[in-house]
């Protein structure tokens, strides 16, 4: 699924949970949703993926922040709830070959407590997929009602980054295909090796 489909998930979670907390808890749950596509170009869905470690963290966290009852400790128990849900939700969502589309990989997220890559179920086919776009919109639509202000607006452009995405997802791995065919090797050099793979 798109990163901004987990961000939208995660500012609703706070949305929900504190109504009236402010942007702390608001952009703590949008970056916990964002935070395992940090590990995009490091071994993807295993580095910062963690389906049940974020979980059992954010457990832990939710407690302890119903227990203290500070602000800080509320955003993080969101920020960790938001990342557990990324991760779990990947395994719902395609693998992670070059063109999911195409349901070749049997790799969705690395599961680091048993020690095993889980299947993708793809309930949503690909990151960027028309079903992918419509979740995201379900969560992003009602935030954007609810925001004001600056928050309002990052929600709107994780909208607009959303759809345009969406539209040109399957056109960018042809371009991307194209350059890497055609770039020098000292160039390639900084790209991650598993997508020089995969491009050529």
């Amino acid at each position: 699924m798109m990163a901004t489909t987990h961000a939208l998930i995660g500012v609703v979670l706070a949305l929900v949970v504190a109504p009236d907390g402010g942007l702390l808890p608001v952009a703590a749950a949008g970056l916990g949703g964002l935070f395992p596509d940090f590990d995009l170009y490091v071994d993807h869905r295993k580095t910062l993926h963690f389906p049940v470690y974020f979980s059992l963290a954010a457990f832990v966290a939710a407690v302890g922040a119903a227990l203290v009852a500070s602000p800080v400790a509320l955003a993080v128990a969101l920020f960790l709830a938001a990342a557990a849900i990324h991760s779990v939700m990947d395994i719902f969502g395609g693998g992670l070959e070059l063109k999911p589309w195409e349901a070749t990989s049997d790799r969705a997220v690395y599961d680091h407590f048993n020690g095993r890559w889980l299947a993708p179920r793809r309930w949503i086919r690909y990151d960027g997929a028309p079903e992918d776009f419509l979740l995201g919109a379900v969560f992003g639509i009602p935030a954007l009602l609810v925001l004001s202000g600056t928050a309002q607006t990052v929600v709107a452009l994780a909208l607009a980054v959303s759809a345009a995405y969406s539209l040109l997802r399957k056109a960018l791995v042809e371009v991307a295909e194209r350059l890497v065919g055609t770039a020098p090797p000292e160039l390639l050099v900084y790209v991650p090796e598993r997508f020089v793979e995969d491009f050529r």
